[in-house]
């Protein structure tokens, strides 16, 4: 994957997620807005 790590009190404007946006809360749709990974992609860190 390319290193992207969601920040969830910044959100993902770019998607329409708002600041504040947990993780296991985005839309089970939503890719990572560098590379287009599936969020069942990312891991926790």
């Amino acid at each position: 994957m390319c290193d992207y790590v969601y920040d969830p009190a910044s959100g993902d404007s770019d998607s329409g997620v708002e600041p504040g946006t947990a993780f296991e809360n985005l839309p089970d749709d939503w890719v990572c807005p560098w590379c287009g990974a599936a969020k069942d992609a990312f891991e926790k860190v």
